[in-house]
């Protein structure tokens, strides 16, 4: 299935990057949560890193073909 604005593979990155974000939130109030404060971090930038790839893929499918023939 082509990439679609709002297709269900956005929809969910997008609900998991909200997810962490809200426990972010949650664990300011809570000392000593750094380290974990940290690595939530790390994982919304992966699956932003993975949102992107997937907001690219058309952009790429869209080039090759035009080069194909």
């Amino acid at each position: 299935m082509p990439y679609e604005p709002g297709s269900t593979q956005c929809r969910v990155l997008i609900d998991c990057k909200a997810q962490i974000e809200g426990m972010l939130l949650a664990l300011e109030r809570i000392d000593n949560s750094r380290h974990i404060r940290d690595q939530l971090v790390a994982v919304h930038n992966q699956l932003e890193g993975l949102h992107e790839l997937h907001r690219r893929q058309p952009e790429e499918l869209a080039s090759s073909s035009g080069t194909a023939g």
